[in-house]
């Protein structure tokens, strides 16, 4: 099995935190009236995407009827309605939806992942249960590594679970520590300057893709374009097809 994929796997099995898995099991036994039909996963979401990505995108945590319910980051809920279908205008998703493990999406040069891996009650994980989950991210990175180029970072949660976890994965932070703002642009060395192997990477803050982030326009889908484009170029992501054969939706 690929490291990845192995990875992935025993991040499904993990039941490291009382309140979390009390949560996600609960949610997959009582259900939403929607989705009263569904077989919910209820288990931890790994990342999604390929073992080559040279950029990465960290959410938050899967949504108790969204990832928490189809098993994939940012499937089956508004949230990822918005971030596949920028990702699909840029070239970067096979397919602008994003409805359930078999739909049959895939992402070209792009992982999707999160510093929490069980969808939190009110989706607010506490200091502790993000700290506990560290260590899957940090693996990912380190797995990641030898590629990975950029990454979007999602919400100010994100931002500061991210910057502990990448310098435990070898990235140089600066110290204090770069605040979280739409926009901010941070590069980190990781190993030796000048020496063979993986080196630097730069973090591009970005606005979470919430429903109250949307739905205020705080967070427009032209936003959000541009930060996933100008990350893809530092990435050198190549997208599926030319850019301006893509559909664009306005915003």
């Amino acid at each position: 099995m690929e490291p990845l994929a192995e990875l992935d796997a025993r991040v499904t099995e993990c039941a490291a935190c009382p309140r979390l898995v009390a949560w996600r099991e609960e949610v997959g036994r009582v259900k939403r009236a929607a989705y009263q039909d569904w077989t919910y996963w209820a288990r931890p979401v790994p990342g999604f995407g390929p073992p080559d990505a040279s950029l990465l995108v960290i959410g938050l945590a899967p949504a108790a009827h969204g990832g928490n319910r189809t098993g994939r980051m940012f499937t089956g809920d508004r949230s990822g309605d918005v971030l596949y279908a920028a990702l699909y205008e840029l070239g970067l998703a096979s397919s602008p939806l994003s409805v359930s493990l078999d739909d049959g999406l895939t992402l070209r040069g792009v992982r999707v992942t999160s510093p929490v891996h069980c969808a939190p009650p009110e989706n607010k994980p506490t200091p502790g249960e993000r700290d506990t989950c560290r260590p899957w991210l940090v693996q990912e990175l380190e797995v990641l590594a030898p590629r990975l180029r950029a990454a979007v970072v999602l919400g100010a949660f994100g931002w500061q679970a991210a910057l502990p976890a990448f310098a435990a994965a070898g990235w140089r932070v600066p110290r204090p520590r770069p605040r979280f703002a739409h926009g901010a642009r941070v590069t980190l060395e990781r190993g030796t300057p000048g020496a063979d192997g993986p080196g630097q990477i730069t973090l591009y803050g970005c606005f979470h893709v919430s429903q109250r982030n949307t739905f205020t326009g705080r967070l427009t889908p032209a936003m959000l374009r541009d930060v996933l484009r100008e990350a893809a170029g530092e990435a050198r992501v190549p997208p599926y097809a030319p850019l301006d054969s893509r559909p664009h939706a306005g915003g």
